[in-house]
């Protein structure tokens, strides 16, 4: 049985459009997936070193002072590959059960409305992370040794992700006609 990466709702089944949307959708669910991925290794990674964090600290007496920082830098890198992800699958957090009780056109209208938003948040996002990174490349994190832009680099990919699947959405809404699902 192949694994998908596409979540099991009916929200990816609108009509795809020309032959390059659909190549397009794979590849923004192929990078969502690794999104998901990397947060999931994250998340994993903090776990057992949390683990050695304890043993070091009350086996070894000789607690490593590296794992919280890492844990830190690890946990901005889960939170935002996760949204970046959560937004391209359209699994967060969303209060639309006004909107799906409208006519399709104000429907449509408020939709757009919130596309834009998303889409004006990312960019906001992606820039200011963009900013702070570089703002940052000369200050280095406590126990790690690596520059803190380490830390802000996630706000802009997280950002430019954002935007990326938001406009793509559209644009796939947009073939679909006025029936679509989404």
């Amino acid at each position: 049985m192949a694994m998908s990466m596409r979540p099991a709702t009916d929200e990816h089944d609108m009509p795809a459009g020309p032959p390059a949307l659909a190549a397009i959708r794979r590849i923004l669910d192929g990078i969502a997936w690794l999104c998901m991925l990397a947060a999931g290794m994250g998340l994993v990674f903090i776990v057992a070193s949390f683990g050695w964090l304890v043993y070091g600290r009350y086996i070894l007496n000789n607690t490593p002072t590296w794992i919280e920082q890492l844990s830190l830098l690890l946990i901005i890198y889960i939170v935002c590959l996760g949204t970046a992800a959560g937004v391209h699958r359209h699994t967060h957090l969303s209060i639309d059960f006004v909107r799906k009780g409208l006519p399709y056109w104000p429907r449509h209208a408020l939709h757009v409305l919130a596309d834009l938003m998303v889409i004006a948040f990312g960019a906001i996002m992606a820039w200011q992370g963009w900013v702070l990174t570089l703002t940052n490349a000369n200050h280095e994190l406590p126990m790690l040794s690596v520059t803190a832009a380490w830390r802000a680099a996630p706000l802009a990919l997280c950002g430019v992700l954002i935007v990326v699947f938001t406009i793509f959405d559209v644009i796939e809404r947009l073939f679909a006609g006025p029936g679509a699902t989404r």
